[in-house]
Formats: structure tokens, sequence, C-alpha cells
């Protein structure tokens, strides 16, 4: 039996903005579907290199009230990013907030505009600590 990985599917509330937060991630969107009938929205953002592993953006035109207040029971989404340092900083320049700073210059958790759980790891060996993120404490929970 043969397997192949096609795609994480997230329910959003709002399409712009958390096409905007994929974005900040170097993400971008790869395909686009809309269903005049099932009044919905499919939006695939993969990273550059490697478009074969999108996210699935899933936008119910007429809002999506099932939505969670917090989506821990999906677990996270991962990727890993060049330099976890510059990445975290990168997304705290442009308004997110770093959960869980990557204090040990490995691990990161950071949230999309819908509380979906996003962990970042750093490609390779972990960089040596360093501040701002080595003394900084989590924010909320990730």
């Amino acid at each position: 039996m043969g397997l192949k990985y096609l795609h994480t599917m997230v329910r959003v509330k709002d399409l712009d903005a958390s096409i905007a937060f994929f974005k900040l991630l170097g993400m971008e969107e790869t395909r686009r579907f809309d269903s005049e009938g099932g009044r919905f929205t499919l939006v695939f953002m993969s990273p550059p290199d490697n478009p074969d592993c999108p996210v699935e953006l899933t936008y119910n035109w007429d809002g999506d009230e099932g939505l969670p207040s917090d989506s821990r029971h999906f677990g996270h989404l991962a990727y890993a990013v060049d330099d976890i340092y510059a990445t975290c900083q990168h997304l705290m320049d442009n308004g997110i907030t770093i959960n869980r700073p990557p204090r040990d210059g490995h691990m990161a958790f950071v949230r999309s505009p819908d509380n979906i759980s996003i962990e970042l790891l750093q490609a390779g060996e972990s960089l040596a600590p360093a501040e701002p993120w080595s003394s900084m404490e989590n924010t909320g929970h990730w």
C-alpha cells in the first residue's frame, strides 16, 4: 500500500490575515480554489523550495463559529528555519508574539491569527544561546 503526504488543513476566520502570517514565515500561495456552491475558499501556502508540503487554509465565506477559541487539540504545524533568531525577530517586528522564545537556539512557538500553534525549529545544529532570547519568558501558551 502506497502513501503520500498531501497537506495539512486548518480552518481560518480571516483569510487575508492568515495569508499575511504565513507569508511572514516565508511561504507563498501555490494554489487557490473558490467554491461558489460550497461557499468556501481553499488557499495552499508552501515554502518556495518545498511546494509539495503545503498548509491548506480553509475559509468559510459565511463565517465559522465552530472554530474553537484555542486550537491546542489540533497540535501544531512545524517548520525548519535557517536562523531561528532572525526568524523570531522578523515575526516580532511584524507584531507576532513569540509564545515560547528560542532560549535554547533550537525551538520556538508562535500562534497564527487563528490561534494555530506553529513550531519553529532551527535547521541543523542549534544556535548558541543569545540574548534577548535566553532570558525571555514564555507568553501565553503554545
